[in-house]
């Protein structure tokens, strides 16, 4: 094994070294359904030719003193089966690699351990993969076609966290404890994965008729979903929704690692609210949020840490349990995490062979991704808890409102 390069670790990729468990390994999973079963032998070409184009994937993280870092790594993937989801990609003692293309059936799985990457950058990969293996299984037809942003290899590694910090500012408003849909988990540290399909033209009259986005429409519906699971005792209890926000919109990055933030929109239910009410109230509130000034004070609040000079010398093993405990006190304060993942636009030549996307991420909490395609909305719900009420409760109220749903789910053992 070689390491010529080393490079930092960002702030978001520590906080998720530093909470990685068995229930959840920080593993975010990316999909493309084609059209067409999988070839496997031309898919392990396709790959190995991907991370000629990203070998910022090419890493194996490491343990220093005072902080992580990652280094270069000669390990190659290797192409398998889909055996689980979201299965563990970092462990401290052991040599591999970070990232693994699995296949099933027509399904081509990307899942990245989070300290690599986000959505954005999770999905370009995905991506490139899927056109060098379409290359390769419709020779001619794709050869001008390309995915590379034509950034440059310090621009796609750039820390854009340390980039665009823009001075130590405080760590924002303090959350209250929130009602979460579930206390009793899986056991043998499961989670359950609901894959939930919906035509876009029947959400779209409801999101304009109220004026709201379609983030803030889904917000809503699951703040209902999770209203409905709240008992008598727990009703003094907000219910909150985290978002993740993707800062490349705000400033011109190009990198493939890590780069949002989080949003949060809370709501007590103390007085009579219709799920078209609360909708406008969420995308007020979301909005308020996601001005440019806001974005600004958010990212560099979580940021500073980095610059706090009491820290710096602390060594990495009592920086990591600091950042487990505050990151488990911030679990309690979230009921659903709701990540839009947008609209999937690959190009129209690769879009003819591919028949859908989806998402999920591990989490101790309610994660919810969502992102739209040829016509079809899908959720990828990802569930640590025995209850599942909430989802069921989502279900019901969009089948309600004349919504053609389908609903996958992954067996569990009980």
């Amino acid at each position: 094994m070689g390491s010529e390069n080393w490079y930092k670790i960002d702030n978001v990729a520590k906080v998720f070294l530093a909470s990685v468990t068995k229930r959840d390994p920080r593993t975010l999973r990316v999909s493309a359904t084609l059209k067409d079963n999988i070839d496997p032998e031309a898919l392990q070409e396709a790959v190995l030719s991907a991370i000629q184009d990203r070998p910022q994937v090419q890493v194996r993280i490491r343990r220093g003193l005072f902080w992580h870092y990652m280094e270069d790594t000669d390990i190659l993937p290797a192409v398998a089966q889909e055996k689980e989801m979201c299965a563990m990609l970092y462990t401290p003692a052991t040599a591999m690699l970070h990232y693994q293309v699995t296949y099933f059936g027509r399904r081509i799985n990307l899942e990245l351990f989070h300290a690599l990457s986000d959505g954005t950058g999770a999905l370009e990969f995905l991506n490139i993969i899927v056109l060098n293996y379409l290359k390769l299984k419709h020779p001619g037809e794709l050869d001008d076609v390309t995915i590379h942003s034509g950034a440059s290899a310090n621009d796609l590694s750039q820390d854009s966290f340390r980039q665009f910090f823009g001075g130590m500012t405080g760590m924002g408003p303090t959350l209250k404890r929130a009602f979460r849909p579930g206390t009793l988990k899986l056991p043998f540290d499961q989670l359950q994965f609901f894959e939930i399909h919906m035509p876009v033209a029947q959400i779209i009259p409801m999101t304009k008729k109220l004026g709201v986005s379609m983030t803030s429409f889904f917000g809503a519906e699951w703040m209902m979903a999770v209203r409905a699971e709240l008992p008598p005792r727990s009703s003094h209890m907000p219910i909150t929704v985290t978002l993740p926000v993707n800062l490349r919109n705000y400033y011109p990055s190009n990198t493939v690692r890590n780069f949002f933030t989080n949003v949060n929109v809370t709501h007590t239910f103390d007085s009579a609210i219709t799920v078209d009410e609360l909708a406008v109230e969420f995308d007020r509130s979301l909005k308020s949020q996601l001005t440019q000034e806001n974005v600004k004070k958010v990212m560099d609040g979580f940021e500073t840490i980095e610059y706090v000079a009491p820290v710096r010398p602390v060594p990495l093993f009592i920086k990591q349990l600091a950042i487990r405990h505050a990151t488990k006190v911030a679990d309690k304060n979230v009921s659903v995490i709701l990540s839009n993942l947008g609209v999937q636009k690959p190009p129209a030549e690769m879009a003819k062979y591919i028949e859908n996307y989806s998402a999920y991420c591990s989490s101790q909490n309610l994660f919810s991704t969502m992102s739209s395609y040829n016509g079809e909305l899908t959720l990828g719900v990802t569930l640590p808890f025995t209850n599942t009420g909430a989802v069921k409760n989502l279900v019901r109220s969009l089948s309600a409102q004349g919504v053609d749903i389908k609903v996958y789910a992954t067996e569990v053992i009980i």
